[in-house]
């Protein structure tokens, strides 16, 4: 489950992580009223204003139809309310979003951490996940932070580096000196980031956290330590531990088929193909998804309808892959163990006539308990629908179907 920026700084902060205040608002005055706020509790001339979407890229990704970048400083209240009102509404294009980009319905305007003083500031990166070759997890960081980390570990690996910590333990204090030092740290900055990346390990292992990433990963002018930006992936498995959490899910930054699906309990994960697949069990859905593409096909989504699946879970699985208009086919691909092939053509059934003209093939092969009840139920029917006993034969359907 991903997190919004100011969300996941908000979580930090409960871990003593230093991180960049800010107000989240959804509106172009309340931007203007943020900004003010900011300037009386930290005397900054400056704010930042962010996009707060599920992507990274922000900085350099633009609003459609605009110039106006998803990041952007504004030097008071007037220009802060302006650049709010270019962002909130618009669809932000990034690097990470693809052509379709994301809409923006929320910003956080934060304080300007780049104020002048004594020394140098310093933009890092760090972040932390399961390292799942080595079963560990693993610190990745780099004196190169910012907006071209990528470029920075493409071009110049050398320069990421890494410390493994093993689940369970803790982060000893030596590792976390080891980092401070690589980042070329010393006096107050290197203590403070030693505390710094303690901290946000503990926050990590808290959470139950898949992935956390600090970038930047600021040492201001008065040597200061934190989190100008953060992108927090909780893992959906813990989250039973965490109730409290489940309630900052943003189901409107989320694919709505997907979430639609997880209402049903049905794995389901958009693609971008012609061919639907319902499958039960993900080994075959795999399986499934490969024939498709031998076929000359493209899967359209992974449905694995699993195995307590009834006439009403396969109907909402069957309804859920006509929403998309790039279908031109549609794969029930279904081995009846744990699951009875008779309740999967039930279901088929039961879409088909509440849903009334289905305009795109139907092929159905169903093997294993009650397979021969399955196929008489469809039979019966009186449906268009086509049926495969072998998976060439479900195989050569398809290519006919997408060929057409």
């Amino acid at each position: 489950m991903n997190l919004h920026e100011y969300q996941a700084k908000e979580l930090l902060k409960k871990y003593n992580v230093p991180v960049q205040e800010g107000i989240p608002v959804d509106t172009p005055e309340a931007a203007a009223e943020a900004y003010k706020q900011l300037k009386v509790q930290f005397g900054n001339e400056f704010s930042v204003v962010k996009a707060q979407i599920h992507a990274g890229g922000r900085g350099k990704g633009k609003i459609v139809g605009t110039e106006q970048r998803g990041v952007a400083v504004g030097k008071n209240a007037e220009d802060v309310k302006t650049i709010a009102g270019n962002i909130l509404g618009g669809t932000l294009v990034t690097i990470q979003t693809g052509e379709a980009g994301k809409l923006v319905n929320k910003v956080l305007v934060a304080q300007d951490v780049y104020y002048p003083g004594p020394n140098p500031i310093k933009e890092l990166y760090l972040s932390i996940l399961l390292d799942r070759a080595k079963g560990t997890n693993v610190i990745m960081y780099s004196t190169e932070g910012g907006m071209d980390i990528e470029e920075v570990a493409h071009n110049t690996p050398e320069k990421i580096f890494k410390e493994w910590v093993y689940p369970g333990g803790k982060l000893e204090p030596f590792q976390a000196r080891k980092i401070a030092f690589n980042f070329g740290l010393s006096g107050e900055a290197f203590k403070n980031m030693v505390k710094f990346v303690t901290n946000l390990y503990n926050a990590y292992v808290g959470l139950d956290a898949a992935m956390l990433e600090i970038n930047p990963l600021f040492k201001t002018s008065d040597e200061k330590i934190i989190a100008v930006d953060c992108k927090l992936n909780l893992d959906d498995n813990a989250l039973l531990r965490h109730p409290d959490l489940v309630a900052l899910r943003d189901t409107t930054e989320e694919d709505a088929t997907e979430v639609e699906a997880g209402k049903h309990n049905l794995n389901f994960v958009k693609l971008d193909g012609n061919v639907g697949c319902m499958v039960n069990g993900a080994g075959l859905a795999m399986a499934t998804m490969d024939m498709i593409k031998l076929s000359g096909g493209e899967p359209a989504n992974f449905l694995d309808v699993g195995g307590s699946a009834n006439a009403q879970t396969v109907e909402a699985g069957f309804r859920i892959i006509l929403k998309d208009p790039k279908v031109k086919a549609i794969l029930i691909n279904i081995f009846g163990g744990i699951v009875r092939c008779d309740r999967v053509a039930q279901g088929v059934i039961d879409a088909y006539q509440s849903i009334g003209t289905i305009n795109v093939p139907i092929i159905v092969r169903l093997q294993g308990t009650n397979a021969e009840e399955a196929k008489k139920l469809i039979e019966d029917s009186g449906l268009k629908v086509q049926s495969a006993i072998l998976l060439s034969e479900a195989a050569a359907l398809v290519n006919k179907a997408v060929s057409a």
